[in-house]
């Protein structure tokens, strides 16, 4: 028995008696072509059981319904809450995110939003370790919404975990710690940056001596290096650029029986999962990530929303049917009017942090 063939855009425009631009219109845009016409090619289409794929959705809208989330590191569980609120709000509007790990580097990060465009609708770019000029160059080429970083004319989401290390200095100091260490992340680390430049006037104002170490990779395993530098250096407390960082400090400190918070007292970033079961329970700076992740995808949407998409041109003759691609000998008929790139030039969505006090810090000994 033979299997029906699938009618495509071709079929239906055929039988509607119409060019297949202008069926790609009835179907897509109604607005745009007669309403007899549109009515017509409408109950055509849902005689033939025409349905439209994937790949003709985004030929003939410009638009994939995908969106990527493109992060330094997906094992980081600090990314876990930006991947549930970015994925949320994005399938709340009819949108698959998904997800890119670039892996600490630039170049891979740099490379990945190269080969993103014209795959996805947009990105969400998390803590990236690109330079500002290659961000605002992909951003001219893929509509971009960044979190943790400020980028002029780019939207973005920014967590306050430099406010949140003057708020773990200024604990330390209320507990009598006058020379304390922060084991500061990649040297690619716009974050890292921007807490080393509010952790130094906060250290002046408080008093306290400040010894900046690394950079350190920001994973479980640099701790042990993290917290050999700190007992080298005299500190009565270590601060953290993470919480897996501050885990391999606890690690390291028990093995060297340096007793936590006795002998030295240790905060982290970012309230991961764990952060309350290790042992001591860690000190550590909390964010709303999920909120972030949520916000971000609010922001891009925005964008998304205020960009027009390719449509099809005058209808002079029959089109290429995009359900039939592989047939295809000229390009889809677009729309006269260009495309209008959407730019936010508002100041990033600021979320603020708060400090967590729990076991792993205390009084200097």
């Amino acid at each position: 028995m033979a299997v029906r063939r699938q009618p495509t855009l071709r079929d239906v425009a055929a039988a509607a008696g119409v060019a297949v631009s202008t069926a790609s219109r009835a179907l897509t845009r109604p607005g745009r072509v007669n309403a007899d016409t549109a009515d017509r090619v409408v109950a055509v289409a849902k005689e033939l059981g025409y349905i439209p794929s994937a790949s003709a959705r985004a030929l003939l809208s410009g638009r994939t319904a995908t969106v990527a989330l493109v992060l330094p590191d997906v094992t980081n569980p600090f990314f876990f809450g930006l991947v549930r609120g970015t994925g949320a709000r994005l399938r709340e509007s009819g949108y698959v995110q998904v997800l890119a790990d670039t892996e600490e580097s630039a170049e891979v990060e740099a490379d990945t939003l190269r080969k993103l465009r014209g795959q996805v609708d947009g990105a969400v770019l998390a803590a990236s370790r690109l330079s500002d000029e290659q961000i605002a160059a992909a951003a001219a080429d893929l509509a971009l919404v960044v979190v943790n970083r400020t980028i002029p004319a780019t939207p973005g989401v920014l967590l306050d975990t430099a406010g949140g290390m003057v708020q773990a200095l200024e604990h330390l100091a209320s507990l009598g710690h006058r020379r304390v260490a922060y084991a500061s992340g990649p040297v690619t680390s716009w974050s890292d940056r921007r807490r080393r430049e509010a952790l130094e006037p906060a250290a002046a104002r408080l008093g306290v001596e400040l010894v900046v170490l690394g950079p350190y990779a920001p994973v479980r395993q640099a701790g042990a290096a993290a917290a050999d530098a700190a007992l080298e250096a005299g500190a009565t407390a270590v601060v953290t650029f993470n919480d897996l960082l501050a885990f391999g400090v606890l690690e390291r400190l028990d093995v060297r029986d340096v007793p936590v918070p006795e002998r030295m007292s240790v905060i982290g970033c970012d309230d991961i999962f764990g952060a309350d079961l290790v042992r001591p329970a860690l000190t550590t700076v909390e964010s709303p990530v999920e909120l972030a992740g949520r916000m971000a995808a609010d922001l891009l949407l925005a964008r998304l929303e205020g960009d027009r998409p390719a449509g099809e041109g005058a209808d002079a003759g029959p089109a290429a049917d995009p359900d039939e691609a592989s047939d295809l000998d000229q390009e889809p008929d677009l729309e006269d009017d260009p495309v209008t790139r959407v730019r936010d030039t508002a100041d990033p969505v600021l979320l603020p942090t708060h400090l967590v006090v729990r076991s792993s810090t205390g009084p200097v000994g």
